[in-house]
């Protein structure tokens, strides 16, 4: 038999999500106190999805430990499966892990956003918000979104798989979405009833929803950094723009909580505004 068509295995090439880790920094003492920080509000979120560490950020003379940074995400419950750089393929090359090109859909990376910048929105709390830098996904997120995807609960009761938009046209979902239920769309996705709590709605474009969001919401899965949700009613368990998440873990304020909002990111900042609709 040629080894071409053997049937106990195939090698193609092909090309997998994964959340980016984006370094932005040499001190690992504050890295780990801040990924803790932000994962200790949703420790199953993330868990067990891949990610590529990316030290494209770090300056020209800046070096980092990746063994002690995989460590670091595997202890958070993430699989580091590669490092992403360019001109630091020298050092990076050194470590036990591979170098793996990344295809960002977005240009120059997102400058680190002004704290003290004034805006009419209410910001993202830093401490919810999980910076997937320019991921492929999930985010996608991303491996996020792969894995949501592929966990939809067995019971009769809420039990649809995921539904998926065939084109980048718009994805109109007319009826109410239960709990364990979740949606993709490749392209934008409207959603005309309730998304109720453990709902999940997915979309690689914006996200409008014309009924309360109570579960999660995730946009720009596929690193559309400007991508947007609409809802009418905001309670929601999650919502994440191309990666950057928040949970309610830290509530919303008053003036979004309930209300009708667009949710966009500013820089790496998730920005809540209400909607004026009268």
């Amino acid at each position: 038999m040629s080894p071409k068509k053997s049937p106990f295995f195939e090698l193609r090439s092909g090309s997998v999500d994964t959340l980016m880790f984006v370094v932005k920094t040499t001190d690992l003492d504050a890295m780990r106190a801040e990924l803790t920080r932000r994962f200790e509000a949703t420790p199953e979120f993330f868990a067990n999805d891949v990610v590529a560490i990316d030290v494209r950020r770090l300056a020209g003379n800046e070096r980092v430990p990746l063994a002690e940074i995989a460590q670091l995400l595997d202890s958070v419950r993430m699989r580091p499966v590669g490092v992403v750089a360019n001109a630091e393929q020298g050092w990076a090359a050194e470590s036990a892990l591979p170098l793996l090109e990344a295809r960002d859909r977005r240009g120059a990376p997102a400058k680190q956003a002004d704290e003290d910048g004034a805006t009419p929105a209410a910001a993202a709390d830093q401490g919810n918000a999980g910076n997937a830098g320019d991921a492929q996904a999930a985010a996608n997120a991303n491996a996020a979104t792969a894995s949501a995807a592929a966990s939809a609960p067995a019971s009769s009761d809420s039990p649809e798989p995921v539904r998926l938009a065939t084109s980048s046209q718009t994805m109109v979902v007319e009826k109410p979405l239960r709990s364990g239920q979740r949606i993709y769309a490749k392209g934008d996705l409207v959603v005309l009833g309730l998304v109720s709590y453990g709902a999940e709605v997915i979309a690689e474009g914006n996200i409008h929803i014309y009924a309360p969001l109570r579960g999660r919401a995730l946009a720009g899965v596929q690193g559309n950094h400007d991508a947007r949700i609409f809802c009418t009613c905001l309670e929601p368990e999650l919502i994440s723009i191309a990666g950057i998440y928040r949970t309610t873990e830290n509530p919303l304020p008053a003036d979004v909580l309930g209300k009708p909002v667009q949710i966009w990111l500013d820089q790496e900042k998730l920005m809540i505004e209400p909607l004026r609709l009268t």
